[in-house]
């Protein structure tokens, strides 16, 4: 469910940036999510202890950092170098980190994390038909040693805020997600101020902006429960599947080409969901 909540929100909100800069989309819908948590969560049993409040806290400040880099990494790099980097980063990590903690799936499942991985590398990579040329705006798109450091921080920031999330204990009941929604929001904010785009959208984007909200808080709340139930190293590989889901809504709904590789990858990512499931 987080994978599928990820994903559809990349597509909407893919769709909305395509008309207004992203982070102008992210500007309304984080504060938005905050306010559908605030909502949802005096429902919802759990008491407020300090240390899920400050791993929630935590969560939100790298899950901003992440978004931030990542669209400065896409303004000025190949996004067929940025998207799949990004995108092992943030499944490989949380992998490394469990094992490190002690965590130890069975061989199946181990399996499964490996074959996710690869689908999350192939998912991720760009149709050849919408890189030719790495040129934007009448430049190119290269891979210079900024690009390269940006990339790489969005992925841990975002392999981070998965291992903040895994270290929110169950007993918070849904308070922490609305610590990491505020202080990623107070995060956007910031970026959005720094590059002049603090104006939220209107129109269509910003319906869709609130669409993105929704199901920002969806995924996170199914991730947070996921977390809570099972090993970083198998919840956070599979959470990291979300490209398939917006790749997959390109394909259907705007009739994108989709690449023999990225259907190989969604294949994979099929498998290795259910390698991961058997296991459990």
């Amino acid at each position: 469910m987080a994978a599928i909540g990820y994903g559809v929100s990349d597509f909407v909100g893919g769709v909305a940036s395509r008309r207004v800069a992203a982070l102008r989309v992210v500007l309304v819908s984080y504060p938005l999510s905050v306010l559908i948590v605030l909502m949802i969560a005096p429902f919802v049993s759990g008491s407020l202890t300090a240390s899920s409040l400050v791993w929630g806290a935590l969560s939100g400040i790298a899950g901003g950092l992440a978004v931030w880099w990542f669209y400065l990494a896409l303004a000025s790099g190949p996004m067929a170098v940025v998207s799949p980097l990004t995108a092992v980063l943030v499944a490989g990590i949380p992998v490394l980190i469990g094992l490190g903690f002690g965590e130890r799936p069975g061989a199946i499942a181990f399996v499964g994390v490996v074959v996710a991985l690869v689908a999350v590398v192939l998912v991720s990579k760009e149709s050849p038909d919408e890189t030719v040329g790495e040129i934007s705006g009448g430049r190119a798109m290269r891979f210079t040693k900024k690009v390269a450091l940006l990339t790489v921080g969005s992925g841990v920031a975002f392999a981070l805020a998965f291992v903040c999330l895994h270290r929110i204990d169950g007993e918070g009941g849904l308070w922490p997600l609305v610590l990491s929604r505020a202080s990623a929001t107070a995060v956007v904010w910031i970026a959005a101020l720094a590059a002049h785009q603090f104006s939220p959208p209107r129109g269509e984007p910003l319906k869709l902006a609130v669409y993105v909200s929704v199901l920002d808080v969806l995924a996170n709340m199914a991730m947070l429960y996921a977390f809570q139930g099972g090993l970083l190293s198998l919840v956070s590989v599979i959470g990291s599947l979300y490209p398939a889901a917006t790749v997959l809504l390109a394909m259907v709904m705007l009739g994108e080409r989709v690449s023999r590789i990225q259907q190989a990858g969604m294949l994979l990512a099929l498998a290795a969901v259910g390698m991961i499931a058997v296991a459990s």
